[in-house]
């Protein structure tokens, strides 16, 4: 049991009559000789290291490593809790996890790497915020997950999850792909509606170059986290309105690595451009690198 291409993968739910999560489910008992209790083991190990990382900077912040970010979470929470948020709930919440899950891993924290560092608060963000607004289950954010790891596991066999290789459009842009498809199915989409979702995500943020201040996966990594929950939560609503992406998800796949592979050096991760190249992004690298 495997796929290698989106189509394959809705292939394979049409065949079986199965949702993405349980087909990604087989594809892991099948093919790494695990099963499925072992599975359900990793799914809990993982949604609680998500929880923590979400939910620790909320009650006890602190200055990462680089000293760019910390409180920023905090912050967001405790406008959204006095009533002043422009965004709704969902949003804000999603919006306050990442930003939290980011600051725990700029200072040495443990976190899921969903699919890498850099960009390990856009899942937990989504999925945590609508377990608060929709009083999910566990049982339902492990379907997220394994829907979501569908989707990372395609574009990492068929594009990139990699800032220096294609750019934070295969950071930030892969994780908000993988929460759009994750959302999709948690609030009852089908697996067309999923990749639909993934593809909007992919498309939206198309070009997004990574160009971390001093080389640190603080800023404006943090940001951009909460830029990939907005762009998750509204590539899904698409989807789940019923509106289809004029691009299959292979293609855009195919169309973001090779986007990636035409952005210049500096935009891939050397932290020379972009953010970093702006004279206060060089001083703040300098200032960092004296300490």
């Amino acid at each position: 049991m495997d796929f290698y291409t989106g189509q394959d993968l809705l292939n394979k739910c049409h065949e079986e009559s199965l949702p993405i999560s349980e087909i990604m489910k087989i594809r892991e008992i099948a093919n790494t000789h695990r099963d499925a209790e072992c599975i359900n083991k990793k799914l809990e190990t993982a949604l609680t290291i998500m929880k923590n990382a979400a939910h620790k900077p909320l009650d006890n912040p602190s200055k990462s490593i680089g000293g760019l970010i910390g409180g920023e979470a905090k912050k967001v929470a405790d406008h959204a809790a006095e009533g002043k948020n422009v965004c709704g709930s969902v949003l804000s919440k999603a919006i306050s996890y990442s930003m939290a899950v980011l600051e725990v891993n700029a200072s040495m924290g443990l976190i899921v790497a969903a699919p890498t560092a850099g960009s390990a608060g856009v899942l937990p963000g989504v999925l945590l915020a609508l377990c608060d607004e929709q009083n999910l289950s566990d049982e339902t954010l492990y379907k997220g997950l394994l829907n979501a790891s569908a989707i990372g596991y395609l574009l990492m066999r068929n594009a990139s999850v990699a800032g220096a290789e294609a750019g934070c459009q295969a950071e930030v842009g892969a994780a908000s792909a993988m929460a759009a498809s994750a959302i999709v199915e948690m609030m009852g989409g089908t697996p067309e509606m999923c990749l639909n979702a993934a593809g909007f995500a992919l498309s939206n943020l198309l070009g997004l170059v990574c160009d971390p201040i001093a080389g640190l996966v603080e800023s404006p990594c943090q940001s951009r986290n909460a830029i990939g929950v907005a762009n998750a939560i509204t590539s899904a609503e698409l989807a789940l309105s019923g509106i289809a992406h004029p691009i299959p998800f292979d293609e855009m796949a195919e169309a973001m690595l090779r986007v990636g592979r035409s952005l210049p050096f500096e935009l891939r991760e050397t932290a020379m451009g972009g953010c970093a190249g702006t004279p206060t992004g060089c001083t703040l690298g300098c200032n960092i690198c004296a300490k």
